[in-house]
């Protein structure tokens, strides 16, 4: 009975595999399209859809849980743990507002998806070294200026563990200079669906939710340590332990 259950989790995870690249595929292609003929909002749209239908042809059920806190009409910056190369498709689904995020300056490299989150507009970061990581802070406080809300995950990589690394300090210096609203997003769920070095995805429900936003009033009173560390708690909380 176990041999049986663990070809059945191969198989599904096979399935996932070559149905999640075909799927990210086609989604990346027509988004590049889009991005050639269309405004950024029909480009934003249509991934907001296609990541939905992604996960859900995936068999990866979703509840959002706190969407309320989420102020449509306001730049904001959306924090969250960083467990899974699924956050990417869950984050830009379920946010509901158009966004840019801040990405690892090697994935523009990569065929295809370097090329779509270059015409998007997302701000590249390189690890490990300050000067140029000072200078992508600053591009992003830029975007927030302009009103334009921003995703960062300042763990600034995967969990490997399924606990949460240590955040980084530059993004809060950065919200801390532009004003914005800092709203923390709990992702639960995705470690288990798939670890960082496992090449077996198990699919599964997965949570994404918001919580109470940290507002500028509040921020501009912390230093950037202790409002690292207050995000950081909030996520914290958001975090459903398996």
């Amino acid at each position: 009975m176990k041999a049986l259950s663990s070809i059945a989790a191969l198989l599904v995870s096979l399935y996932v595999w070559i149905a999640g690249l075909i799927l990210v595929g086609i989604i990346l292609f027509v988004a590049l399209l889009i991005s050639l003929v269309a405004p950024p909002a029909a480009t934003d749209r249509f991934l907001k859809k296609a990541c939905r239908f992604l996960l859900a042809a995936l068999f990866i059920r979703v509840d959002a849980e706190g969407l309320e806190h989420v102020d449509p009409g306001r730049a904001s910056v959306f924090m969250a743990n960083h467990v899974s190369a699924f956050d990417v498709p869950l984050l830009e689904g379920y946010i509901p507002v158009s966004f840019r995020g801040v990405e690892a300056a090697e994935h523009f490299s990569w065929p295809l998806y370097g090329w779509v989150i270059r015409r998007l507009g997302t701000v590249p970061i390189r690890r490990g070294n300050v000067r140029a990581s000072a200078r992508s802070m600053e591009e992003a406080g830029s975007l927030l200026a302009g009103g334009r809300s921003l995703v960062i995950l300042p763990e600034g990589g995967r969990t490997k563990d399924g606990r949460m690394l240590p955040f980084k300090r530059m993004p809060f210096v950065m919200a801390k200079q532009t004003g914005a609203d800092i709203v923390p997003i709990g992702l639960s769920g995705l470690f288990s669906l798939k670890p960082k070095h496992s090449r077996i995805i198990r699919p599964t429900r997965v949570k994404i939710r918001f919580g109470p936003p940290l507002p500028a009033e509040k921020i501009r009173n912390l230093s950037a340590e202790e409002l690292r560390d207050a995000v950081r708690q909030e996520i914290e909380k958001l975090v459903e332990r398996p």
